[in-house]
């Protein structure tokens, strides 16, 4: 018989019992709860798009020069031919929803937000999976910096209120159309010399989009760009007046931030504001997520010329920064009570009782199958209920159940018309 095991680069989020403590969906449900009532807070309403779309949409997206169209994606042909993939990344997805439903109709500016899985094939590594998960914002409408430092503000804001320390925001512009020719020129020129000792992806990236050399991760390439020209170097002065807008609301708003022109990103659509956000874990920065602006992107999705600019963050770097931070991590719901049928005439009684303290939102467990009171008290010990209640046909006869506290051992009875307002004053 075939034993089926996990596909290669995904986990399972399980209740209990996982390998990892960031792997428990108690420690999700709690993250996912902050995350949603921040954005919330802010004003972002949440848009649920499809797992997968067409392959074009994340072409013409993403561009067709980055990583993720050109190596990572997960695209399949569907039973009419057409060619399609799994959500790479959020933001094409949200304004092919915006273009179709016509949402620029419905008010001059829109803040969205979500909550995704995302599909990558890559090659799996710690914080790195080919199914992650990841919360997201769309700012549209709006050109003004003040939108860039609110999206700044809102996914620091987020980690702080998970807990989160020792965080840097990277900071930097890849300008307008004219700061990005000039820069092309400028960084061509540069690189020309080294060419042939520029790895194969940055080689090709030499014509097509020779920004994105600055994001290489190759070593070779990451020591030739030691000195090459600073792209804050070729702002227009346009872009400039946004970058250093953008800067004083963050000083207002004591927002630390570190500039650093070598961040890019790795999307083609983004232009001026540019940003990361980094954890100090054991010493080392651990880039949690981070985002930027991406002015005209709406309409190459035949929508109206909007600017946007918006941030995506992956759950999963979140929550092991968390565990590697030693953050106190949330409590998993238990039952306040545990309830215990002794004998057959008790389980009728019994599960009308934990029915009734469900509907009353106490937290109640019934032992369903166990034949002997200490079995039933070590399932309640493994579930950390705080309160054993025993009922049997003696103590249907009185009228009264046996409460046990299950922490310091005491006992007592308490009378069965009485036990659910008992059981809320324990609350």
């Amino acid at each position: 018989m075939t034993k089926f095991q996990i596909p290669k680069g995904t986990f399972d989020i399980l209740p209990y019992g996982a390998e990892e403590p960031w792997q428990l969906s108690s420690l999700w449900s709690y993250a996912e709860d902050v995350i949603r009532c921040t954005a919330l807070e802010y004003g972002y309403r949440e848009i649920r798009t499809p797992i997968y779309e067409q392959t074009e949409l994340f072409n013409r997206g993403a561009g067709e020069s980055s990583d993720i169209v050109m190596k990572e994606m997960f695209t399949f042909e569907d039973k009419g031919g057409r060619s399609m993939s799994l959500r790479p990344e959020g933001t094409s997805a949200v304004m092919r929803a915006f273009v179709e439903n016509n949402l620029s109709q419905l008010r001059p500016v829109h803040k969205l937000f979500y909550i995704a899985p995302m599909f990558r094939y890559d090659r799996p590594q710690a914080g790195r999976y080919r199914q992650h998960h990841q919360f997201g914002v769309e700012a549209i409408g709006v050109s003004n910096p003040a939108q860039d430092a609110e999206v700044i503000d809102l996914l620091c804001e987020t980690y702080r209120r998970l807990g989160l320390k020792d965080l840097t925001v990277e900071l930097n512009s890849v300008g307008d159309v004219p700061s990005r020719i000039a820069f092309k020129e400028a960084l061509q020129n540069y690189l020309r010399p080294h060419f042939q000792e520029l790895s194969p992806d940055s080689q090709t990236r030499f014509e097509k989009n020779p920004l994105r050399i600055l994001d290489s991760k190759d070593p070779k390439d990451r020591e030739i760009l030691k000195n090459a020209p600073s792209i804050l170097e070729s702002l227009s002065e346009s872009a400039k007046a946004h970058f250093d807008e953008l800067r004083l609301l963050l000083d207002e708003c004591s927002i630390a931030y570190h500039i650093n022109d070598r961040i890019v990103r790795g999307l083609d659509y983004y232009n001026k504001t540019v940003f990361e956000v980094t954890a100090k874990i054991a010493g080392a920065q651990n880039a949690l997520g981070g985002g930027g602006r991406y002015d005209g992107l709406i309409g190459s999705f035949d929508g109206p010329d909007l600017p946007g600019v918006g941030f995506g963050t992956g759950i999963e770097r979140i929550l092991q920064t968390m565990v590697s931070q030693n953050i106190p991590l949330p409590q998993e719901m238990r039952p306040l009570a545990y309830i215990i049928p002794f004998g057959d005439e008790a389980k009728a009684p019994c599960f009308k009782l934990a029915t009734a303290c469900r509907h009353q939102k106490i937290p109640a467990e019934i032992d369903l199958q166990s034949k002997k009171i200490q079995n039933g008290l070590q399932n309640a010990i493994k579930l950390s209920a705080k309160i054993c209640v025993i009922i049997g046909s003696e103590e249907l006869k009185k009228g009264v159940a046996q409460i046990k506290y299950l922490e310091s051992r005491h006992q007592e009875e308490i009378p069965l018309d009485g036990l659910i307002s008992f059981l809320k004053e324990q609350l």
